[in-house]
């Protein structure tokens, strides 16, 4: 077993176990990017690497976080963290205004058809912005013509944070991963990248149910790292995978945690697999 402090892999004996806990850990890709549809954008684009949603994408993020909140997932989400680009952090907005949104039951949830408007409660959900989270930097995702010139891909996270919901966002967090990759960043890296920081997260947060606001790259790893024999084909707008694990707390006080497994199946939440 792998000992990092009191966590430990693993199962613990059952004579040892004062408690148990699940924990859940849903990976999403963002919605609807504007450059898909609106080839043009980008010419008059200041951070052309950095699309927005378009308004459809927006829609499809507020009607995923409305239904994971109704009937999808049957566990409350603690914590929302999120990559800094632009379409990410839209995505939460969207989402995070659904799973806040202060409704009488869930068939006025239903009914409403967008976010604008919708009184939220900002307690209900933490959220923060991950590094870690980000796009693979490099020419296989971003055009060469696109990327930055000067280095600097993003405002300071403050600037970034104005797009998420007024009141949510926990400013105490520190991110497992301080900074971006470097520009050509190779592909296994950033998989690997990806499977460290979803771990790191859970970790961080074992008690909490966690959802991870990121790329269709990221979405494909937290299947394809975690479920033997089977890798990811399609990963579609707003889709999303569903981790758990069980989490054991011993008498003297110590953590185990079981490997994660992966409850998504081919074509469920926008996901499409294959065996290997």
């Amino acid at each position: 077993m792998d000992r990092e402090g009191e966590k430990v892999t693993g199962k613990p004996p059952s004579f040892s176990v004062r408690e148990e806990e699940v924990q859940n850990v849903v990976v999403m890709r963002h919605g609807d990017r504007i450059d898909q549809f609106e080839p043009l954008w980008t010419l008059q684009a200041a951070r052309p690497w950095d699309p927005p949603l378009m308004d459809d994408g927006k829609i499809r993020a507020w009607t995923t976080g409305r239904r994971l909140r109704v009937s999808q997932l049957g566990f409350r989400i603690h914590r929302v963290v999120v990559s800094p680009f632009l379409r990410c952090l839209q995505t939460a907005k969207e989402v995070v205004s659904a799973l806040c949104a202060r409704c009488e039951n869930e068939a006025s949830l239903l009914a409403l058809q967008s976010s604008q408007g919708v009184p939220i409660d900002p307690s209900a959900v933490k959220v923060s912005i991950e590094f870690g989270l980000c796009e693979v930097i490099s020419s296989q995702t971003i055009k060469v013509d696109w990327a930055t010139k000067d280095g600097i891909w993003f405002p300071d996270v403050s600037e970034l944070e104005i797009v998420l919901p007024a009141g949510t966002v926990d400013h105490s967090v520190w991110q497992v991963y301080h900074e971006l990759p470097l520009w050509e960043e190779e592909m296994g890296e950033a998989r690997k990248r990806y499977k460290k920081v979803i771990l790191a997260l859970a970790d961080k947060y074992p008690n909490e149910n966690l959802l991870l606001v990121t790329h269709g790259e990221a979405v494909g790893v937290s299947v394809a790292a975690f479920l033997e024999g089977f890798d990811v084909a399609e990963v579609d707008f707003c889709a999303y995978s569903h981790l758990q694990r069980k989490i054991s707390y011993t008498n003297s006080g110590g953590l185990f945690v079981e490997p994660f497994k992966v409850l998504t199946k081919d074509g469920q939440n926008g996901i499409s697999l294959y065996s290997l």
